[in-house]
């Protein structure tokens, strides 16, 4: 099992990003999936997740501005941030629940660094 998270950089207050994470030894859309990130400093929180059957999770502080979304056939996890803000910035992981639903993390990728800054 690989993750493989891409798609992080340095935007400007109000800018979109949108990361990727490719999988390979599993199939995203029989698995819950999460992004997790970890701002410097501060421990690590869940930012959002989807589950085999479409329900997704959202962190508070991100409703309504990031949005996840997985690709079957291209194997991917996704997120769409916009109206990013600078405590959006961390280091975000996308990871594999060990099973179907609201599984704890087992795989994790490597991460990809989000700067929000002007």
């Amino acid at each position: 099992v690989q993750l493989q998270a891409s798609g992080g950089g340095l935007v400007q207050p109000g800018g979109s990003l949108a990361l990727s994470c490719a999988a390979s030894g599993f199939f995203t859309s029989l698995y819950g999936m999460y992004w997790f990130r970890q701002a410097p400093g501060k421990g690590l929180e869940v930012v959002s997740g989807i589950t085999e059957s479409g329900n997704t999770y959202y962190l508070e502080s991100v409703k309504g501005r990031f949005t996840i979304s997985r690709d079957g056939a291209k194997n991917t996890l996704s997120l769409q941030m916009n109206s990013l803000k600078p405590e959006d910035t961390a280091l975000y992981y996308c990871a594999k629940s060990q099973t179907q639903g609201w599984g704890a993390a087992d795989y994790w990728g490597q991460g990809t660094e989000v700067t929000v800054s002007s």
